[in-house]
C-alpha cells in the first residue's frame, strides 16, 4: 500500500520536511511547482493549507499534516493523533490600540480568516456578531471602518502592532498536527501506525 499525504506548501512545509527527515522518513527535497510528488514509497500532495483536511477526510490522502487552527475552522472528520510541537502560533481576539468597545451594546463586526471558529467564539459569550470573511490582510479591516475588531494567527504579535492592533484575549493555541483519514487508519494500520511511530520516535 502506498500512502498518500496531503502537505501545505506554506509555512508548516520546512518543519514537516525537517521531522521526516529526523525520523528517516523519505521526503522530496523541493517540489517546486509539481503538486503531486511520488518519493521513497510515498505519495505527497501539495496544496493549499485550508484544504489539507478536505483531502484528508475525503480520502484522497491517507493522512497529512495542518495547523490546529486550520482544523478547528474545517472541522473535519479526522484523526489528530499527534501534536507535531512545530509551527506554533494563537488565535486572538484583537482591537485597534486605546478603543475597545462593549459588544453587548450592539452587534460585533468581527473580520476574520476564520468564520465558524469567530462565530463559535463570541456566541459561546454571548456576544453578537456579524462576522466579515476574508481572505488576507485581515488586519486592515478594523483602521479602515470594515470591523470593529479580527480573530486572526498570531506568531509575534509584529503585524498587529504595526497595524495598531492589541491582541486582548486568545481563542485557542496552535501547532502543526498529523491527522488520519479514518478509514485509511483502519485499512492500512499498519503503515499507517508504523509511519505514526516514527514520527513520534522523532518527536521524543
Amino acid at each position: 500500500m502506498t500512502l498518500t499525504l496531503a502537505l501545505a506548501k506554506g509555512k508548516l512545509l520546512a518543519g514537516a520536511a525537517e521531522l521526516f527527515r529526523r525520523a528517516g522518513v523519505p521526503f522530496p527535497e523541493d517540489p517546486g511547482r509539481r503538486l503531486v510528488v511520488d518519493h521513497g514509497g510515498l505519495r505527497f500532495l501539495f496544496v493549499k493549507d485550508v484544504d489539507v483536511p478536505t483531502y484528508v477526510e475525503h480520502g484522497v490522502a491517507d493522512c497529512g499534516i495542518a495547523g490546529r487552527d486550520v482544523l478547528l475552522e474545517a472541522s473535519s472528520d479526522v484523526y489528530e493523533p499527534l501534536d507535531l510541537r512545530f509551527g506554533g502560533c494563537r488565535l486572538v481576539v484583537a482591537w485597534p490600540r486605546g478603543t475597545r468597545g462593549d459588544p453587548r451594546s450592539s452587534t460585533l463586526r468581527v473580520a476574520t480568516k476564520y468564520p465558524r471558529v469567530a462565530a463559535s467564539y463570541f456566541l459561546e459569550r454571548g456576544v453578537s456578531v456579524e462576522v466579515v470573511r476574508l481572505a488576507g490582510s485581515v488586519e486592515l479591516a478594523p483602521g479602515l471602518g470594515l470591523s470593529d475588531c479580527i480573530v486572526d494567527v498570531v506568531e509575534t504579535g509584529g503585524t498587529l502592532e504595526a497595524n495598531g492592533l492589541v491582541a486582548v484575549e486568545e481563542v485557542a493555541a496552535s501547532t502543526a498536527r498529523f491527522i488520519v483519514n479514518r478509514a485509511s487508519f483502519h485499512a492500512g494500520r499498519g503503515d499507517v501506525a508504523a509511519l505514526m511511530e516514527r514520527l513520534a520516535e522523532a518527536l521524543r
